[in-house]
């Protein structure tokens, strides 16, 4: 009697689960797709287009009203042979070596105190510090303007009470202290962000460190030029390069202490382009765009310099 074989068992899918993960995957594809769609679509939209158009712009003579009319690199050329860019970027050029500097020594130094020394007021003193950010611009360029004035100016009286008479100078109409009284200003209302940004990242540096150090004799300064700054150094890194835009590409506090005055000696190059595009008398976007792409060419230049010399990690001790 012949034998037939059994037919042999397949293995079955688990066609349930599998689709259950299916599904479960797709679920979450869709939920990042949506998440990610508002950022996305706002940095297209108000970012990245905006920038296209601008270098659209810069090969145009436009005064957003009449016809645009192509005229290549006419505006580049013309943007070399300008007198006032060069004269805004140097005054760039002196907040650019005065403002980061300054902030950032001044942060590093009062982030230190309260975080190390630890303060019974160090909270009191982080809101202190921190209490120019909550104000708008407008408001700072005002309190400043108080300050600085020459009839009832807080400077000219405090200067008064040194016996230094200087009468009813004007701190920011004269040519040669107009720039320089920019600075005080700028600063103040810069320092508070970056102090709270250093506190934090000192924070988290464990204090055996420093205890280690102290017991070997380290002095206050010590601690912080070798243990604390290469430990926190990405952040330090990352404040500078905010502080550098804020610098090449600010312009509201002096649009409303000084407007670029007295004759151009407080202009810069934001407020430049700013007045070419929207100022009284002369909508050019077409050139203001052209120096915009100079910016850009400055700011990525900059930032290709401090990824060369600058150490993008901290020292792990």
């Amino acid at each position: 009697m012949e034998s037939y074989p059994l037919p042999s068992k397949k293995k079955r899918r688990p066609i349930l689960k599998s689709t259950m993960f299916e599904r479960a995957n797709f679920q979450k594809n869709i939920f990042l797709l949506l998440a990610i769609a508002p950022p996305f679509g706002g940095y297209l939209l108000f970012t990245l287009y905006p920038n296209l158009l601008s270098v659209y712009y810069s090969f145009l003579n436009w005064d957003g009203m009449s016809e645009p009319v192509f005229v290549g690199f006419q505006n580049f050329i013309a943007l070399v042979q300008d007198q006032f860019v060069w004269r805004a970027l140097s005054h760039n050029l002196f907040l650019l070596i005065v403002i980061p500097i300054a902030v950032v020594i001044l942060s590093l130094v009062l982030a230190y105190l309260l975080s190390y020394k630890e303060y019974k007021e160090s909270k009191f003193l982080k809101l202190l510090f921190f209490f120019p950010n909550i104000l708008s611009t407008v408001v700072i360029a005002m309190l400043w303007q108080f300050i600085y004035d020459g009839d009832y100016g807080l400077l000219n009286e405090f200067l008064r009470l040194l016996g230094l008479d200087v009468g009813d100078f004007y701190w920011l109409g004269d040519e040669r202290t107009a720039l320089w009284a920019i600075v005080p200003a700028w600063i103040w209302g810069s320092v508070g962000l970056y102090v709270i940004i250093f506190v934090n990242a000192m924070d988290s540096i464990p204090k055996s460190y420093y205890e280690a150090a102290v017991l070997d004799g380290a002095s206050d300064w010590t601690l912080l030029y070798k243990i604390t700054l290469p430990t926190i150094m990405p952040v330090v890194r990352v404040c500078i390069l905010f502080l550098i835009i804020a610098t090449i590409k600010g312009f509201d506090i002096l649009l409303i202490l000084t407007n670029g005055g007295p004759a151009g000696a407080t202009d810069v190059i934001g407020l430049y382009i700013f007045n070419l595009a929207f100022g009284e008398g002369s909508h050019n976007y077409g050139y203001a765009s052209a120096i915009g792409i100079l910016i850009f060419f400055i700011l990525a230049g900059l930032k290709l310099i401090m990824d060369t010399y600058m150490n993008k990690k901290g020292i792990d001790y």
